[in-house]
């Protein structure tokens, strides 16, 4: 009979549910046991997705015998807990991005899993699965291009709401960027800042918007990331990597031409989620597969913690106005195993 991995959901909201449907209809190996909520009409509409059983609260869900992983989806202030409750029970945990939301906290996480002496934790950075992204690192990695240079960088939205922040174009929306650059150009971050050019008409009272990121690495590469999320036309991912020996251009998602009215035009993607789709299905299922076998082969939680402490490094520029440093210390040995 076939292996099933007996999955756990802490945090029944959009992303959770949206992973909830992914494991029902898309993941072999794998079904939803059991779900949690401090709302119980969203916990209730979860189980309902899956014939999941609903627990208490994260605790008894994460330590539930029937339970042999964990996926956290509550939003990320909340993260920390259900992460550390699912390393003391030693269960492989999932956990949407951010991993939490203060230094402090992913500290305490990569210190709880380098104690226990197994790797446990996997954290959502879904764009290092992204087919785009990972058509540009392998050829970096074919070194035919040579040593990168300069990232340039786009990341623009639509438009958002009066709850986003001038911090949340780090904490929300860089954040992606901070993660899948470094390991696209295999470097470690050493310096931020922000720059503010002329505002957006488009952007509410108090956003400063669109903000130009200039992030360094220890090697001496330089990414400028320009975040515009009011820029009215659609989700625009980009990235280009310029080389000693050429440049590399990330491809974007494939769209038909068509010719109408005298134009000449085609689509760009307006919805962040169908934009990844295929990233968060391929995620999911290699983290399913990992769990199974006791390993992590995705973003770690050391890769979590150096996330948020550049995010933190760069809301400080925000309003510092300065080059901030990142200083992440070295790298645990239990990393590189």
């Amino acid at each position: 009979m076939e292996n099933i991995l007996k999955i756990g959901v802490v945090g029944c909201g959009a992303i959770g549910r949206e992973h909830i449907k992914r494991v029902r209809d898309k993941i072999a190996g794998a079904k939803i046991v059991a779900v949690t909520d401090v709302f119980e009409g969203s916990a209730q509409k979860a189980a309902e997705l899956c014939g999941a059983r609903i627990e208490p609260d994260a605790a008894a869900l994460i330590n539930a015998a029937d339970v042999d992983a964990v996926i956290v989806t509550t939003p990320g202030f909340a993260h920390a807990e259900p992460v550390l409750q699912a390393i003391a029970a030693g269960k492989p945990v999932f956990c949407e991005k951010p991993l939490a939301t203060t230094a402090a906290d992913c500290k305490r996480i990569v210190d709880a899993e380098v104690a226990s002496g197994k790797h446990l934790v996997q954290v959502g950075f879904m764009r290092r699965y992204d087919k785009g992204y990972n058509q540009v690192k392998d050829l970096l990695d074919s070194g035919d291009f040579g040593a990168p240079l300069l990232v340039k960088c786009t990341h623009r939205a639509e438009g958002v709401d009066d709850s986003y922040t001038t911090a949340m174009a780090v904490t929300d929306t860089a954040i992606h960027e901070i993660d899948v650059l470094q390991w696209l150009i295999g470097d470690v971050w050493a310096s931020a800042q922000v720059i503010y050019p002329r505002n957006t008409v488009n952007a509410h009272e108090g956003l400063k918007d669109p903000q130009l990121m200039l992030l360094t690495t220890k090697g001496g590469i330089v990414v400028a990331l320009e975040v515009f999320v009011n820029c009215r036309f659609g989700y625009d991912i980009n990235c280009e990597v310029v080389c000693e020996d050429g440049v590399i251009h990330m491809p974007a998602p494939s769209w038909p031409t068509v010719r109408k009215n005298g134009q000449l035009s085609t689509k760009i993607e307006d919805n962040w989620m169908r934009r990844f789709i295929d990233a968060y299905d391929v995620e999911i299922a290699q983290w399913v597969d990992s769990a199974k076998r006791g390993v992590v082969e995705g973003p770690t939680a050391w890769d979590g913690y150096v996330a948020e402490l550049t995010a933190d490094a760069l809301v400080a520029a925000q309003t510092s106005g300065k080059v901030e440093p990142i200083l992440s210390g070295e790298k645990p040995e239990f990393y590189n195993k």
